[in-house]
């Protein structure tokens, strides 16, 4: 019985959970406030345009175990990017659910660097879902993502998900349209803030704020919140040679708690991201 109550549970309301499974740890503990940021292998999800700001080869795991204290709604995410001179090639495959209920993904991506200042991305995703006696149905569909320097500290960015308005199976809309829009500033070198408005087109927009602090050179520590739904979250980032350990958790107003955890390869041995986008770019110098 509760297993039925589940799968009824996520097919009424399958956009809102769509909308809790963000792929990297980092970017759950700001809350997901990382569209102008998107320095890391988990933009190919988030907006792939800032792919194309890294000189370096990353490949990238996260899990969410247990969303809401559910088994049921674990999430797992993969993603691997590739650059290749002012472009960048990337690829992604996302599992969400259990075996009565599964949804899977995969999606392959392409970035550009227009003179270091400008960038645009986007993923092409083929998406099934299977539901246990139901069958299964697929469908593709589209992202894109802008990532723009107004100045050598403050960033803007945009990221459409789905603008192609792909469905499964007859309904409208069984994957939801998101726009997202929202800028990023440095207030210090280590230090920046990040506002975001998010609107799927059939809910109410969300406005985030989200903060990563690198506070000694291999510890980081991130927070932000959310007011649709209200959530708060925070995290913490631990960096070894070419490793980079997340994790984070947020809390919902009603449905309480939820752990995630991801790792982060990149084969550059990159000790500050952000300083090695600041070298790449040009921008300015670490000071």
């Amino acid at each position: 019985m509760r297993i039925k109550i589940i799968i009824a549970a996520i097919i009424a309301i399958n956009n809102f959970l769509f909308s809790q499974t963000i792929a990297g740890a980092k970017q759950n503990a700001m809350a997901n406030a990382t569209v102008a940021l998107s320095n890391d292998v988990f933009a190919h999800f988030n907006n792939p345009a800032g792919l194309a700001q890294m000189n370096w080869r990353e490949i990238g795991v996260y899990y969410s175990p247990a969303p809401f204290g559910f088994t049921e709604l674990a999430n797992a995410f993969l993603a691997y990017n590739e650059p290749l001179g002012p472009a960048s090639l990337s690829f992604g495959a996302k599992t969400y659910g259990f075996k009565l209920y599964r949804e899977n993904n995969i999606s392959a991506g392409a970035a550009y660097n227009f003179s270091n200042k400008f960038f645009v991305g986007f993923t092409l995703n083929f998406r099934s879902l299977s539901i246990k006696n139901y069958g299964r149905t697929t469908a593709f569909y589209l992202n894109i993502g802008t990532l723009t320097y107004i100045t050598p500290k403050l960033r803007w960015g945009f990221f459409g998900f789905n603008i192609n308005r792909a469905s499964l199976g007859k309904e409208k809309d069984q994957i939801p349209v998101i726009l997202t829009t929202g800028f990023s500033y440095d207030v210090l070198n280590n230090l920046d803030v990040n506002i975001v408005l998010e609107k799927d087109i059939h809910f109410n927009p969300s406005l985030k704020f989200g903060i990563d602090y690198l506070l000694i050179e291999n510890l980081s520590l991130q927070a932000g919140f959310s007011n649709e739904p209200a959530k708060f979250s925070a995290g913490v980032g631990i960096y070894y040679s070419y490793f980079n350990f997340n994790y984070a958790f947020y809390t919902h107003q009603v449905l309480g708690l939820t752990h995630q955890i991801g790792l982060i390869i990149n084969f550059g041995n990159i000790h500050s991201r952000k300083a090695q986008i600041r070298s790449h770019l040009g921008i300015y110098n670490n000071k």
